[in-house]
């Protein structure tokens, strides 16, 4: 038997499987698109001649983002947006109306998350990462949705989801809840909308490493210290992947796929042992120590 060589790299960064110009003339609102997965969805959008409206709270990510949207030659606007609150969301897509036209792509990408024990964790932030995961994504689709569905007009949402939606996730208790309510929101809309020629699907990401993740994201990664050798696929994504998917999924030839949820992660949530190794507590995993109630 060969020795195991994984699944090999991609094509480099800049290539497409889509024609050039593919967008053209479209807008795509990313949420949480100045950093991070988000960013790397919107460049592949705007390679292909999309105008990218940024929505974050943070001018600084917003502002990062717009400037390698524009390096690439197409046009961006930031816009502050806060997807918990209603009102920011209908400003933000009224900012982003004005300045390309009505938006016909809508990524769902902003999140909050935190490594955290279940008995650890405050209402507060329970509270929080489901407001901004599940009710956020909930927020920007009826936003969105109710505009093309008063101008009868075709449109596309993707909602990028979490693949513990489907397995749990001890240690991310609020975000695996709160991802398996974007799971099933993105099947009931789909179903909901389709009639009228909205497409709502969902992506998922596996671990694609890229600067803006977060110090405590990076904290737990640090217990993997070769993280290709724990993926079947033997190495770990790209952004550009995940970019790809979502430019598929948002243009002609993917039309007939909606309510699906796509996972690009080399097969790592599907990996099981022959023999499973002994559990180690999520308390020791994160050196906790004991339990103490307040």
């Amino acid at each position: 038997m060969a020795n195991p060589v994984g699944i090999g790299q991609p094509p480099a960064e800049g290539a497409s499987a889509l024609q050039s110009g593919t967008f053209d003339g479209l807008t795509v609102v990313v949420t949480g698109g100045g950093t991070g997965l988000g960013k790397g969805i919107a460049l592949e959008f705007a390679r292909l001649g999309a105008a990218i409206v940024i929505a974050s709270r943070g001018e600084q990510h917003r502002a990062a983002g717009v400037t390698a949207i524009e390096e690439l030659g197409a046009r961006a606007l930031g816009v502050h947006c806060d997807i918990r609150d209603p009102d920011s969301i209908a400003a933000a897509f009224g900012a982003a109306e004005a300045a390309f036209g009505c938006p016909s792509i809508l990524v769902n990408n902003a999140a909050a998350n935190f490594p955290v024990p279940a008995e650890d964790m405050s209402p507060n932030a329970w509270r929080t990462v489901v407001d901004i995961t599940l009710n956020g994504t909930f927020f920007c689709c009826r936003e969105f949705g109710r505009r093309h569905l008063s101008r009868g007009t075709a449109a596309s949402i993707i909602n990028v989801g979490a693949s513990y939606a489907w397995t749990g996730g001890p240690g991310f208790a609020h975000s695996a809840a709160a991802k398996a309510g974007v799971k099933n929101l993105t099947e009931s809309l789909a179903v909901e909308w389709g009639p009228y020629g909205i497409q709502v699907n969902c992506l998922v990401p596996g671990l694609i490493p890229h600067e803006d993740m977060t110090a405590a994201i990076q904290e737990n990664l640090l217990g993997t210290p070769d993280k290709s050798l724990s993926q079947p696929a033997f190495r770990t994504g790209h952004p550009r992947e995940l970019g790809w998917a979502a430019t598929f999924l948002a243009s002609e030839y993917g039309r007939f796929i909606t309510g699906h949820t796509l996972v690009v992660d080399g097969a790592n949530w599907q990996r099981r042992s022959l023999v499973n190794p002994p559990v180690t507590p999520i308390r020791d995993q994160m050196g906790r120590g004991e339990f103490q109630p307040d």
